[in-house]
């Protein structure tokens, strides 16, 4: 797209905006420093290299579309392409199983800081930080419960394996001089009905608590709930309303994953609510269908409303954004790029609104101007501002970015059997 025209139209949009009250500069710079975390396990289809094997234990990976990533270098070289093609503050999501392990096997519960001092420094020559996962799922002990197991062998297996992440995430921060945020995410559950549901919640609890007990100044650390994972079909231990209550009691980060809820449920609606009770939210941006399928995040309505809730909220400081998918049946790298693009245009329609002026509506009872406006804010020019963004930056404009993917697949991908 020629500069020119780019320009002419940003200038347009400006205009526009800036009849409604809104400063689209200022939307710019809010958008540009707003960080976004990159998943890693978009690369390889969660493989990690911990045993080379396909993700289990309530989760999975569809597709077989060539050119995965196979190794760290492979990776670290998948990532730094995709931020050649986006604008933007990134960080760095890791799952426990994406360590240097030097051709070793490490188990999980000896995993130290230093199979992470790699990574660590990759990110900071790199300008990004991380964040990180403890990883229960893709293990021999992993099986149907971890942390809400009754086996003591087992539980204390996974509390070890999730202490020991609580340090590395602390050692990132303290390296980066920016806390890392950890996510516990565990798959327990039941592929069949139950008559344990209050035994394993309580175990779970227990678990959680000497876990959380160890104090760690530079990391912080959130529950992901979830509403069932493939062969776990009855029942989930972690579920909304058990960390909803846990995270609300404990002053802990509650992670709202959009995959992981009622189809019919808005799961926008749950930010006000949780941010009442818990001190921050991580979100963990992903596309359901018909169930937590992982599909890659488009500019559709969830996420739309979801970034436009936060921003309503005046909250948005409170909140940590990620993504959360693993698609392989498209180009890795387009699926990346599509997701990050679709979160920042959510993004930035959020801070294009002209939120002062439906907030005077409102106040006033003047239902029929809000519900006006609220539909004309959805036409308004801007995809000519995203476009600005990116053009400034010396980034893709539009469509232009899928010539680079093309030739980064013929270039490299294609050459990974």
């Amino acid at each position: 797209m020629k500069s020119e025209l780019i320009e002419k139209n940003y200038a347009i949009a400006k205009e526009r905006y800036a009849a409604l009250g809104v400063d689209t500069d200022k939307a710019l710079e809010t958008l540009e420093k707003t960080p976004i975390s990159l998943h890693c396990w978009q690369a390889d289809d969660v493989m990690g290299f911990e045993r080379g094997e396909a993700a289990s234990g309530g989760i999975q990976t569809t597709g077989n579309y060539p050119g995965k990533a196979r190794n760290i270098e492979e990776l670290r070289a998948d990532i730094s392409k995709v931020t050649s093609l986006l604008a933007g503050t990134f960080r760095l999501n890791l799952h426990e199983t994406y360590g240097e392990f030097g051709g070793t096997f490490v188990d999980r519960d000896q995993v130290e800081a230093k199979h992470f001092q790699g990574w660590m420094e990759w990110a900071k020559e790199n300008n990004m930080k991380l964040d990180f996962n403890s990883t229960s799922f893709s293990h021999p002990k992993s099986g149907y419960l971890s942390l809400s197991n009754p086996d003591k062998e087992i539980r204390d297996f996974w509390i070890e394996h999730t202490k020991r992440c609580r340090r590395i995430a602390d050692a990132m921060g303290k390296f980066q001089q920016d806390p890392c945020i950890m996510n516990i995410w565990v798959h327990d559950g039941s592929k069949d009905y139950t008559v344990e549901r209050y035994r394993y919640r309580q175990i779970l609890k227990e678990s959680l608590d000497e876990i959380l007990a160890e104090q760690l100044p530079d990391m912080k650390s959130c529950l992901e709930a979830k509403l069932f994972g493939i062969g776990l079909e009855a029942y989930t231990v972690g579920s909304h309303d058990f960390y909803a209550g846990y995270c609300s009691k404990n002053n802990v980060i509650y992670t709202l994953d959009t995959g992981h809820y009622e189809q019919t449920e808005n799961v926008s609606d749950a930010v006000s609510s949780l941010l009442l009770f818990v001190p921050e939210l991580m979100l963990h941006v992903s596309r359901p269908m018909h169930w937590d399928s992982d599909h890659v995040t488009l500019f559709d309505d969830n996420t739309r409303n979801l970034f436009m809730e936060l921003v309503r909220s005046g909250q948005l400081d409170r909140a940590h954004i990620g993504l959360d998918y693993f698609d392989a049946s498209i180009n890795r790298i387009g699926a990346y790029i599509i997701g990050v693009r679709a979160t920042q245009k959510s993004l930035l329609q959020g801070f294009l609104e002209p939120l002062a002026q439906l907030r005077q509506y409102e106040d006033e009872g003047k239902w029929f101007e809000r519900l006006a406006l609220m539909e004309e804010e959805k036409t308004l020019p801007f995809g000519a501002v995203y476009d600005y963004y990116n053009f400034k930056h010396n980034i893709p404009v539009g469509e232009e970015y899928l010539a680079d993917v093309a030739q980064y697949e013929k270039d490299v991908l294609s050459n990974r059997k």
